[in-house]
């Protein structure tokens, strides 16, 4: 199994990122210039909010329905704040806090 050398070092881990996203687009045909942090955020938020893996459910909804709504960098960060708003909402609901 692979190990996240680069997860003590923020720069190597951006740069380590973007090329990765990079890489991914090109080979799955998507041409998708969005800020990346946008999606980190959401699933920080579902991490935290909800539960661990609620991280890739929720980034894999989050593209799923801005590409339904029409697949633009202003659907992704639309459907995001919606995401990350119920999930922090949910994390209070859940700890008791009204």
């Amino acid at each position: 199994m692979p190990t996240d050398d680069n997860s003590t070092n923020p720069a190597t881990r951006a740069s380590t990122l973007d090329s990765w996203f990079a890489q991914l687009c090109t080979e799955l045909g998507i041409d998708l210039d969005i800020d990346v942090n946008i999606l980190l955020d959401v699933a920080r938020d579902a991490a935290h909010g909800v539960a661990r893996p609620a991280a890739p459910l929720t980034t894999f909804l989050v593209g799923y329905a801005a590409a339904r709504a029409g697949g633009t960098p202003d659907d992704v960060r639309r459907i995001s704040e919606i995401a990350a708003r119920l999930a922090v909402e949910h994390g209070v609901t859940r700890d008791g806090a009204q």
